[in-house]
């Protein structure tokens, strides 16, 4: 009964998302996206949007709303709608790997962007090298322990453990802090990716480490969970914070001086990109098969350049 439930559940969720294409003028394109609430993955879309509009391509957008079913009864979808091109952010890096050989065995181009794909006939990768970006992130907090907590501190982490992404960011960051002996692992919670689970986890491990000095979030759901869960238990004055993703909430969390850095992507050139290669790749170009995203750890020092796009 669940299985039947499921499936009618789907159904009514890809009727109401997918939009029949037309081919009459340009290309069309599909984003599947992993969940559109989350603030990162709506600028991946919009700047998937903004390059579909500059090339007068279509762009379809489906949200997956966390659901790797979704995603891939979406893809399904529009394989058989005979989509130009498919934009993936996966949820189920593996899982999903079926429905990209399909669009592949039936001429379609596809372009992963963020979650890397294992090897396969994927066209392009766009991402960040997450598990870099987490020892950056390392060497960071490294050298704030040792400047600001006497060389010792305790951390704990908030993250997503059914995201293989950012679990690659976490082993990063905890590579650099282990190697450097200045802290030692206070508990890992999971915030399933999930904003409401994710602030739940974060309060659960706040409670149970009374005296936890610093906290390392591995992405945006888990940042503002963290944020939340320290408002509410009155530990803005005692608790520093590490993370991913800026938020109009994280730039709040900055400006109070208890958020200190936070590893911040370009969503929307990584969505811009993706169309740019689709387009790229339809009129018999070239594309490289990996493109690697830079990073920034943006601080009380560099935030008003990304002040306005956060404003609330």
């Amino acid at each position: 009964m669940r299985k039947i439930i499921t499936k009618i559940a789907l159904s009514a969720l890809l009727a109401t998302s997918l939009t029949t294409v037309s081919h009459a003028a340009g290309k069309t394109f599909a984003l599947i996206q992993y969940n559109q609430q989350v603030s990162f993955f709506a600028e991946i879309t919009r700047g998937a949007k903004e390059a579909a509009d500059k090339s007068g391509d279509k762009l379809l957008t489906f949200d997956a709303s966390n659901s790797a079913q979704a995603q891939d009864s979406a893809f399904e979808n529009y394989v058989q709608q005979k989509v130009d091109g498919i934009i993936i952010v996966a949820i189920d890096t593996n899982g999903i790997m079926p429905a990209v050989r399909a669009a592949a065995s039936a001429g379609i181009p596809v372009v992963a962007v963020d979650a890397a794909l294992p090897d396969g006939p994927q066209a392009v990768q766009i991402s960040v090298d997450n598990y870099a970006a987490g020892k950056l992130m390392g060497d960071f907090y490294v050298d704030y322990v040792k400047k600001n907590l006497g060389g010792k501190a305790a951390y704990g982490v908030l993250g997503a453990l059914n995201s293989d992404l950012q679990n690659m960011r976490q082993k990063g960051f905890e590579d650099v802090v282990k190697a450097s002996g200045m802290a030692t692992n206070a508990g890992v919670v999971d915030g399933r990716n999930i904003q409401d689970q994710a602030l739940a986890a974060g309060e659960n491990l706040l409670t149970g480490s009374p005296d936890l000095p610093t906290l390392y979030a591995t992405g945006e759901p888990a940042l503002i969970g963290a944020i939340a869960a320290a408002e509410s238990q009155g530990r803005t004055d005692r608790l520093k914070i590490f993370g991913w993703d800026l938020s109009a909430q994280a730039v709040a969390a900055i400006d109070k001086g208890y958020l200190v850095g936070v590893v911040q992507q370009d969503p929307a050139g990584e969505g811009k990109k993706a169309v740019e290669s689709l387009v790229t790749l339809i009129g018999g170009g070239k594309v490289e098969k990996s493109i690697k995203v830079p990073v920034t750890i943006v601080t009380k020092d560099n935030l008003d350049q990304f002040r306005a796009q956060f404003s609330q």
